[in-house]
């Protein structure tokens, strides 16, 4: 094993609110499932108004090709994503694990910070909810917290300006 070996990243330790898998179950029903399920329908009643004689063959179709797949969508996502979503803030930087199937894990050093913004949209309103996001000088992008609710993100959005403020900058 060598000397110097690379420390093993821990996941980060804070969970995001419990509220954000019904914002995730209606961001799926508006974006994905809902859509699919509603073509489903539409195509079910048009085929049984127009063409009844394709019903034996389009009904099983439609269920493999459109319902089960956006019904498991529907189920699975909100709760793979909030077993993978969590947060943490370092005394040098600020870490975020995200996704669902594509999961990513972003360090950002506070050195770096240029902006911290909080977003509500208008379904995180429903639920209470935010996304804080991190603006860093890199290419790679933002590193963004979704799922937090308002006052743990408006309170981590103002440790992180503070936090930033506090650390010297790069000697770059």
């Amino acid at each position: 094993m060598p000397e110097h070996a690379a420390p093993l990243l821990r996941p980060p330790r804070h969970r995001v609110d419990p509220r954000a898998r019904r914002w995730w179950t209606v961001q799926a029903l508006l974006t994905l499932s809902g859509p699919m399920l509603l073509t489903a329908l539409v195509m079910a009643a048009l085929s049984a108004l127009f063409f009844p004689g394709a019903l034996p063959w389009l009904g099983p179709l439609l269920l493999v090709v459109l319902v089960l797949p956006a019904v498991g969508y529907l189920a699975l996502m909100p709760r793979w994503r909030y077993a993978v979503h969590a947060w943490e803030l370092g005394e040098r930087a600020v870490y975020a694990a995200g996704g669902w199937f594509w999961q990513q894990r972003r360090i950002a050093p506070l050195s770096r910070v240029q902006t911290v913004d909080t977003v509500r949209g208008p379904i995180q309103r429903r639920y209470g909810l935010a996304t804080v996001t991190v603006t860093t000088a890199s290419t790679a992008g933002d590193v963004k917290i979704a799922g937090l609710s308002d006052a743990v993100a408006e309170e981590l959005a103002r440790r992180i300006g503070e936090a930033a403020q506090d650390v010297p900058g790069d000697a770059a």
